[in-house]
């Protein structure tokens, strides 16, 4: 899998670590199943607080400075993560940064619409478009591109979540770095398990795995944004055109692209008792934080699962966390605490 012809802009600076949650499994004890969990750090980077955005903005930046764009313009939700570092990302390479922001989750409490991403958007220098939660964000982000070619400057547009074929491409990397990782530990995960919400980073392993000769079904994903039947089929279109871009000889079948619905409650954005047990059982025995909206909600659903023996004693899983840690403090409400 030969990504050199890519334009690409390093935001990572090497191999994110893989650890074992060895405190999480003392405390769980049996309710594991003799399951181990491993998770992958891509939560931790070098711009913007890290996140998985990052592997898909390296291609993405990439392909607009090898463009000639002076301007990055994204979409996402009042809360994105993908803006925060679309935003952080354009601060350090030289870009400016334009955001179209959508109400798309039903809260207008100071925390959300203020605190976390939301600080950060504009704390990055990113001229921030808020929108109503029911607009097409993306038909603003084309025409603000035209406008500013009318200008004499030239935009590059990136989709939510950064989840086009190009960004997924960050991804296709990844599961390759995962492989290696595995085998100089001498692991063979099950399943590497992520939330899919764009659908760009469970497309990006599937066609790496694809593109290397695996089997894709060794990703898996828990659906936090659309409804079961519509991120499978988004996923397995991004996924086939990723490996189109890799020029792969390799085809994905819709049984290639496993995906649960069972964590997402009841839409984007909105907690669920599992995300918060998830939240705060992984803060309290590792010190580590997932957000509320991707990583808690799907780590919530790998716990499920194995409590309820979907994996056999001694299998190894890894939980890919990709980050969002500033929109836990747009939640703050939803675990309890309390202004001083």
């Amino acid at each position: 899998m030969d990504l050199s012809r890519f334009p690409r802009i390093d935001l990572i600076g090497g191999p994110t670590p893989i650890q074992p949650l060895d405190g999480l499994s003392r405390h769980l004890g049996d309710q594991l199943n003799g399951v181990r969990i491993f998770v992958k750090r891509d939560d931790i980077g070098p711009v913007g607080g890290g996140g998985n955005k990052l592997r898909k903005l390296e291609f993405l930046l990439g392909q607009a400075r090898a463009d000639g764009a002076d301007t990055v313009i994204t979409v996402g939700a009042l809360q994105s993560n993908h803006a925060r570092l679309t935003a952080a990302a354009a601060a350090r390479c030289g870009f400016r940064c334009e955001l179209f922001l959508t109400r798309s989750v039903p809260r207008d409490d100071g925390d959300y619409v203020g605190n976390g991403n939301r600080l950060l958007h504009e704390l990055f220098g990113a001229r921030v478009h808020l929108l109503p939660g029911d607009a097409d964000s993306l038909a603003a982000a084309t025409a603000r591109a035209t406008e500013l070619e009318g200008e004499g400057r030239r935009g590059a547009v990136f989709p939510s979540g950064g989840s086009s074929a190009l960004g997924s491409l960050g991804y296709a990397a990844c599961i390759a770095e995962i492989l290696d990782q595995s085998a100089a530990l001498g692991l063979a995960f099950r399943h590497v398990v992520t939330a899919n919400g764009s659908s760009g980073t469970h497309a990006g392993l599937a066609a790496g795995l694809a593109a290397l000769g695996r089997d894709a079904r060794l990703a898996k994903s828990y659906t936090v944004l659309a409804p079961l039947d519509e991120a499978r089929r988004i996923t397995l279109a991004k996924a086939r055109d990723t490996l189109k871009l890799l020029e792969a000889e390799r085809a994905i079948s819709d049984t290639d692209i496993v995906i649960d619905g069972a964590a997402r409650g009841e839409g984007y954005g909105i907690p669920t008792d599992g995300m918060r047990e998830a939240v705060t059982l992984m803060a309290r025995t590792e010190g580590l934080l997932l957000d509320p909206v991707y990583s808690g909600k799907a780590f919530a659903g790998l716990l499920a699962d194995i409590r309820a023996g979907a994996y056999r004693p001694g299998d190894a899983v890894l939980f890919l966390m990709t980050g969002g840690v500033p929109g836990l403090f747009a939640y703050r409400g939803e675990f309890g605490i309390r202004q001083a």
